[in-house]
């Protein structure tokens, strides 16, 4: 069964659909099959967020990033911050960082105050980027577009409760 969920947990976007008919497996719990399809359909999200941003040539981690700088703009952030803030804090933010600056969407400074520590925050080409991909996120229907806000609401309220 591991292969089955393993090789289902990288099937492409348009191919999943029904998690007990797509991994041809019965669950001896709901609790077993809950762990998995939260797994299932993180995954089917990543992989939709994965083609929505490439058009803008962005990746989750760098779109990621971008937001974090959002919120505290104009204001600068450091590393430790950004990393604190993250979805996926293990990203390898170095790298991230250095990617978004060869796309001119942010600035990094050497921090005057901790010659170790850098300054980090968006230029108005991060700004212009992120307003296009929010004008794109309002037009485009989402995964989650078929919730009522009540069940949204439940939904994050049960998802708050497994991470308690």
């Amino acid at each position: 069964m591991y292969y089955y969920i393993l090789y289902w947990l990288h099937k492409p976007v348009s191919a999943m659909g029904n998690l007990e008919k797509d991994i041809q497996s019965s669950f001896i719990n709901e609790r077993v099959k809950a762990n998995l399809n939260v797994l299932y359909t993180a995954n089917y999200i990543y992989n939709k967020m994965s083609a929505d941003l490439k058009p803008f040539d962005l990746t989750h981690e760098q779109f990621n990033v971008l937001r974090i700088l959002r919120g505290k703009h104009p204001e600068f952030m450091n590393q430790k911050d950004i990393l604190e803030r993250m979805v996926a804090p293990n990203s390898n933010l170095t790298l991230i960082v250095k990617k978004l600056v060869d796309k001119n969407l942010i600035n990094v400074n050497q921090s005057s105050e901790d010659k170790r520590a850098y300054e980090i925050n968006l230029t108005d080409d991060g700004i212009t980027k992120l307003k296009e991909l929010d004008e794109f996120i309002k037009s485009k229907k989402d995964s989650f577009s078929t919730l009522s806000e009540s069940e949204a609401f439940h939904l994050n309220a049960l998802l708050d409760k497994i991470r308690d």
